[in-house]
């Protein structure tokens, strides 16, 4: 075998190896339902037998539970409605089957969008450049304001949707002016290793650049990525919006954990385990199914509300 073929074979491998990692450790998607039980993509207007498609005026199909609703007005005790932005290889509707409905049932207009995604890649989004998909999320925000008269929203993500993404927006897209709170569950704010699988990449002569082309919005969070270092010249954080950060000791994909950690004066920094020590949700997880991580979400957007949360709030 040649060196050049060997080398081949391995940069390869790191790049299968890395991507089998991230899209393992995000929320998994499945196949489309063939009804409306389960939710709806933003991108094909269906919905539930109420409402019509603003683009063609045919009959939708909303989810069964009540998010991407968009009849609904915020009332006075939830203003502000809130946008959930899935992670990495995730989509609108498969990384919010537990908590939109959660957030719906008290009483919140809730919202959720796919970005990011790459031609004859269905499902597993998350995957263009973040600052292209930071324009998208631009766009849903304004779309979310004007169907409901807010004049801000509240963002809620998973992963790279509650970190470099929601992140990029406020700091470079001027989102600051329509953005209440963040919160970013589990999310990679300053890069991640990957539990030390990034370094494959960087011992493989044309990793990063083949990462760039393939799977541009993954090289984006790998630690030392030019997006991350444009980032990361601003603040943690834009005066005007209040930040949580939701994390779990056990996360095997936003590496370490303590990095998703902001800085800044309205930032709560949260570790899961801190409020149920027996709590051993991982990446995927606590954002997809963890009703304790959920309660503080709960308790972020409605702080004057909150009540403590601890491990029975994983049956609340």
């Amino acid at each position: 075998m040649s060196v050049r073929t060997r080398t081949l074979r391995v940069l390869a491998g790191a790049v299968s190896a890395l991507a089998l990692a991230l899209s393992f450790g995000s929320a998994s998607a499945s196949a489309a339902p063939a009804d409306a039980k389960t939710g709806k993509s933003e991108k094909t207007g269906k919905s539930e037998k109420t409402g019509k498609s603003e683009k063609t005026g045919k009959s939708e199909k909303t989810v069964t539970s009540g998010w991407n609703n968009w009849s609904c007005r915020p009332s006075a005790a939830h203003s502000q409605p809130v946008v959930l932005m899935h992670g990495t290889f995730g989509n609108s509707w498969d990384n919010w089957l537990v908590l939109a409905p959660y957030l719906v049932k008290r009483g919140y207009c809730v919202y959720s969008l796919d970005y990011g995604e790459k031609a004859g890649v269905p499902l597993f989004n998350g995957l263009g450049p973040i600052e292209k998909s930071a324009q998208q999320l631009s766009a849903f925000v304004d779309k979310v304001r004007k169907s409901t008269g807010a004049e801000k929203v509240d963002l809620v993500g998973h992963s790279q949707g509650g970190g470099p993404l929601p992140r990029y927006y406020l700091n470079f897209l001027d989102g600051a002016a329509k953005v209440g709170k963040l919160v970013g569950i589990a999310p990679d704010n300053h890069g991640t290793t990957v539990s030390g699988m990034s370094r494959l990449v960087d011992t493989v002569p044309g990793a990063r650049k083949v990462f760039s082309l393939t799977l541009p919005g993954v090289e984006d969070q790998l630690v030392g990525s030019e997006f991350l270092k444009r980032l990361n010249s601003k603040p943690d954080t834009v005066p005007g919006v209040e930040y949580t950060v939701i994390s779990t000791k056990y996360d095997e994909i936003a590496t370490p954990y303590t990095s998703q950690q902001l800085s800044g004066p309205d930032v709560r920094n949260v570790v899961l385990q801190d409020l149920c020590k027996f709590d051993i949700s991982e990446h995927a997880a606590i954002g997809t199914i963890d009703r304790v991580a959920f309660h503080e979400v709960a308790n972020a957007l409605d702080p004057a509300h909150a009540t403590p949360t601890t491990c029975r709030s994983a049956v609340s």
